[in-house]
């Protein structure tokens, strides 16, 4: 491990994805400077990734070893977080009209009004934790192929999450949409209520998550389908339970009211596209050399 640090100063895959990505939105901040809130602080944060990105790649040291593999987790975090700042800067209108008429069209009905009549504090209360396990299911994944030591397929995996986590940051801004909770509240005729944790759990996230325009693609339903297809990395047993895990979590995306279906058609479709060209895009974007962890 020490001879590959202090040689391989090679840009990974995870790299030029994230340094693109970064490069991307700082014009986006640059071009609309008057209008997003704490343009400068933001302009300085992303100089400052972008500066440490280069300088633990090119600059091999200690903690090259865990920054490398694991900096992709904060980095898309906080992209997450400047799409509320972002896209109310950038687009003047949401498109949540547009994707509930689809629905509408679709199912001759609004999904998440006539999911009211199997609606029960149970069931709510399973879903929400469903729901709310996302991040955990994702990150759980990674964490199990590192401590197994499996650090190209690690890489892989890192690749493929922040990739999908990126994607579903263009089509927010791209097709900014708040959901169906907000959009189709005034139709609802009964409260989502459930048991002992579901408030507590919908508080959290609301926290997290009310201010974004994140619906389509439904990010929960595209990652969570890489982290099913990932899981395959670490066990056979695991993949099962993620293949259980995957469709409960998909349905309560809409019974929780947090998402129309276009939203989670488009996840899936994207995850499905991913799974399919991920490793052709890896590919060419790790030219160059092998990584840290090949071998």
């Amino acid at each position: 491990m020490a001879q590959i640090l202090k040689t391989d100063a090679r840009f990974w895959a995870v790299d030029r994805l994230i340094l693109a990505y970064y490069a991307v939105t700082t014009a986006l901040i640059v071009g609309w400077w008057s209008k997003v809130p704490s343009a400068p602080w933001l302009f300085a944060w992303h100089l400052s990734a972008i500066a440490l990105v280069l300088f633990e790649v090119k600059r091999p040291n200690l903690t090259s070893w865990a920054f490398r593999h694991w900096y992709p987790l904060p980095y898309v975090a906080a992209c997450y977080k400047e799409m509320a700042v972002l896209i109310p800067a950038i687009r003047h209108s949401d498109a949540d009209q547009w994707l509930a008429d689809l629905d509408f069209r679709i199912w001759h009905v609004h999904p998440t009004v006539w999911l009211e009549r199997i609606q029960s504090p149970a069931l709510t209360e399973f879903l929400q934790f469903a729901y709310t396990l996302f991040v955990p299911a994702v990150l759980w994944v990674a964490f199990l192929i590192w401590r197994r030591r499996k650090f190209k397929e690690f890489q892989y995996y890192a690749f493929l999450i922040a990739l999908g986590f990126l994607v579903s940051y263009v089509g927010y801004l791209i097709v900014p949409a708040r959901g169906p909770r907000f959009l189709l509240r005034h139709l609802q005729n009964i409260p989502l209520q459930g048991l002992w944790l579901f408030r507590g759990m919908q508080t959290a996230l609301d926290r997290l998550e009310s201010a974004h325009y994140d619906c389509f693609p439904s990010g929960h339903t595209e990652l969570t389908i890489l982290a099913w297809w990932g899981s395959r990395l670490v066990s056979n047993r695991l993949f099962r339970i993620y293949f259980a895990y995957t469709p409960f979590l998909i349905f309560a995306t809409v019974y929780l009211r947090y998402h129309y279906t276009v939203d989670v058609l488009a996840g899936a479709c994207v995850a499905g596209v991913l799974i399919l060209y991920g490793p052709v895009l890896y590919g060419k974007l790790s030219k160059g050399g092998s990584a840290i962890g090949w071998h």
